[in-house]
């Protein structure tokens, strides 16, 4: 059995959330049957009185009566009690007088214009609700709360995921991403505009250390959270930002392929994504650069190629996991906060790791387990094979706990197979830190389930069930067994006597080196049919005129944000100083958006240019043409000087002022959202975001 993703444990905390609740509604019945009993236990003995005095008082004409009179049964007593209970509410002794309480529980009856009116009144509320959007932060939104969480236990999200929403409250479920993970946004079609404004050099540090001169932020954005930014590893803010992935498979970070030459971003920027990617991991495990680093390996593509190992056509450091994908696949990690908590017990596979490079040597691995007494799955079996097929490690596994059932048809495990076995789980942690190099890439089906077992974690991760898609949906994985008969013409699992480790994990390893044989989208059917769906879209004439770019130039391109948030005829303003400007027109480049700078945009073009003299003026110019576009995305630059000692209170008082003009000029119901980029190598990074729900009066 696998161990459940994160998604299967908060519908299981869900649902018994809701039976709590329905255990809290039965007491409440429970209590309510109670006192009606009691009252009908006392109206009962009331009129058994009524009637015995009744019964007292006529024996004096008992003579004169007729002798055929009947006396009244319990049950006719009972149920005129009842009729007593029924026509009254019951009510608390505490509460005042019977005439009270029956006076205020009497329900107003309506009828006429009266009625009506109330009718209308209910309607046009339903109305407003109905138009009005709703933002709330899930489970990974609240560990990541400056507010609720202290900084230990915080758990960041990643500035992708703030990406996520700024295109979700634009396109909502056309977005290419959703911000599903993090956060919940209703009637994001009643979102009337997003603005942004992105301070590049402040960092959640100063925001801490100098909430009471951030007025504006504590006062009208009420969600705060940590992120983790490019600057904490050495990235470029403006690149997460403007490229967006054309696909959920790999890191938000990796920019994939695309065979539309007008949907292509930077190839500069392209080269550099997959070191940023093993950056991003840095910020995650302990690790050290190499002798020659990802970065210098990926300068240009041309160095790049000759790097490569003869049996791949693309760096196989592109198919690595990101942290964001880690933990959705429920991948162990050593981070801050709850999950430090709950993978205490868990180990590194290295003390220090070297940073993966395009020639790190691979391994297949695969685990069996059985149930034990603790209700869990424990280890019992292990596989490892190296590149040319080889088990170099292969051992059964005595666990820490007595078996209750095998999972023979599974995991191939018997009681006569373990007899005599003496390996702990302590003794397999030891030999994996011995045989794995430090920039080891493990590769595995759904390989979360055999780390969880083995109780260790390890940063560079292909999984097989994420790279490999047949099903067409990227959330519906494929099991191995398919995969090995579709693509490697092979028979696995099919014996009786349960999986073999050592088959699965060369057959994990076999699938990685065919897809690296081969191409980024080869095996994944979401990637393939995107593309397709794509070229059939164009014209003859355009179809045509495709240009033949080399395929691994194609597989390092992003599209950018703009591109997205102006396919729905939208248009999208982008306001900073020349410098900053200059960064963002590399996501613009070969583009088919209609761009104009501020001085000849018109109506008709989709992306506004916007070049301010400095960030003063730049926020002047965002708050002056913000109304205008669904979205405005301002950005300033603060520069060291800026921070030091005698300047910092001026440069915060400053921000204030700008995040307070931002936040005036945003319309009713508008996203608005403030990043704080990080400091390079140092602090992470802030965001904080609200909608706007009621209206700023404007001050001269």
């Amino acid at each position: 059995m696998k161990t459940p993703t994160v998604r299967q444990l908060q519908r299981i905390e869900k649902k018994r959330k809701k039976m709590a609740a329905l255990l809290e509604i039965t007491k409440l019945n429970d209590k309510d049957r109670e006192a009606k009993a009691l009252a009908l236990k006392q109206a009962v003995e009331e009129l058994k009185m009524n009637v015995s005095n009744d019964q007292s008082g006529s024996n004096s004409d008992s003579s004169s009566k007729s002798p055929s009179r009947k006396r009244p049964c319990i049950r006719t007593i009972e149920d005129n009690a009842l009729e007593q209970i029924d026509s009254k509410p019951l009510t608390n002794e505490n509460e005042g007088s019977e005439e009270q309480n029956s006076v205020t529980n009497k329900k107003p009856r309506l009828s006429g214009e009266e009625y009506l009116k109330l009718k209308q009144e209910l309607r046009e509320r339903k109305q407003r609700l109905m138009s009005i959007p709703r933002f709330r932060l899930k489970n990974v939104g609240e560990n990541a709360s400056i507010d609720n969480i202290k900084g230990d236990d915080r758990i960041p999200i990643f500035l992708s995921d703030v990406q996520h929403l700024l295109m979700y409250s634009l396109l909502g479920h056309h977005s290419p991403y959703l911000p599903a993970r993090w956060c919940s946004l209703e009637k994001y079609n009643k979102v009337s505009h997003t603005s942004v404004l992105v301070v590049e050099g402040l960092s959640l540090f100063h925001f801490m250390a100098y909430e009471s001169m951030f007025s504006n932020i504590t006062t009208h954005m009420s969600n705060r959270l940590e992120v983790v930014t490019p600057a904490a590893y050495g990235g470029s803010v403006v690149e997460e930002l403007a490229a967006v992935p054309l696909t959920g498979t790999q890191s938000q970070r990796l920019i994939r392929i695309n065979w539309l030459v007008t949907e292509f971003g930077s190839l500069e920027a392209a080269l550099q994504s997959t070191g940023d990617l093993v950056k991003l991991l840095r910020t995650v495990f302990p690790m050290r650069p190499g002798q020659t680093s990802a970065d210098e390996k990926s300068s240009s593509g041309a160095k790049i190629h000759e790097e490569l190992p003869i049996t791949d056509k693309f760096p196989r450091t592109q198919l690595l996991l990101s942290p964001w994908q880690l933990v959705e696949e429920n991948y162990p990690l050593p981070l801050k906060g709850e999950l430090a908590k709950k993978y205490k017990e868990y180990i590194l596979t290295k003390d220090t790791y070297l940073e993966a490079t395009p020639r790190s040597p691979m391994f297949g691995l695969d685990c069996e387990m059985c149930r034990t007494t603790t209700g869990l799955l424990e280890l019992t079996r292990i596989s490892v094979v190296d590149e040319r097929m080889n088990i170099i490690y292969e051992t059964l596994v005595k666990p820490d706990n007595r078996i209750t059932d095998y999972l023979t048809r599974y995991s191939g495990i018997t009681r006569e197979l373990l007899e005599g076995v003496t390996t702990t789980l302590f003794d397999v942690q030891q030999a994996l830190m011995k045989i794995l190099p430090p920039d080891a890439i493990l590769i595995g089906h759904s390989l979360n389930s055999d780390l969880h077992s083995l109780k260790m974690m390890h940063p560079y991760i292909i999984d097989t069930s994420v790279i490999y898609n047949i099903t067409g949906d990227r959330y519906r994985k494929t099991k191995l067994q398919t995969l090995a008969r579709e693509f490697l013409n092979e028979r696995i699992q099919e014996g009786r006597r349960g999986h073999c480790p050592a088959e699965d994990s060369r057959a994990s390893l076999k699938l990685a080196q065919l897809k690296l044989a081969n191409s980024v989208d080869f095996g994944d059917s979401v990637l393939t049919g995107q593309r397709d769906m794509e070229i059939l879209k164009m014209g003859a004439e355009k179809r045509k005129s495709l240009k033949t770019v080399d395929t691994f130039e194609l597989r390092n391109y992003a599209t950018s944000i703009f591109n997205h948030v102006t396919k729905d005829k939208k248009s999208a303003a982008i306001i900073g100083t020349e410098e900053v400007m200059n960064e963002y027109s590399r996501y613009l480049k070969n583009s088919s958006l209609s761009i104009m700078d501020d001085k000849n945009f018109e109506a008709s073009d989709q992306v506004r240019l916007v070049v301010a003299e400095n960030n003063k003026n730049a926020v002047k110019r965002a708050s002056n043409v913000l109304m205008e576009h669904a979205f405005t995305l301002c950005h300033v630059r603060i520069s060291e000087e800026q921070l030091m000692d005698e300047n910092i209170e001026k440069t915060f008082k400053a921000v204030n002022k700008w995040v307070r003009k931002i936040w005036q000029h945003t319309a009713l119901h508008g996203l608005g959202c403030v990043v704080f980029s990080g400091q390079n190598n140092a602090a992470n990074g802030a965001c904080f975001l609200d909608l706007k729900t009621d209206i700023t009066v404007l001050t001269p």
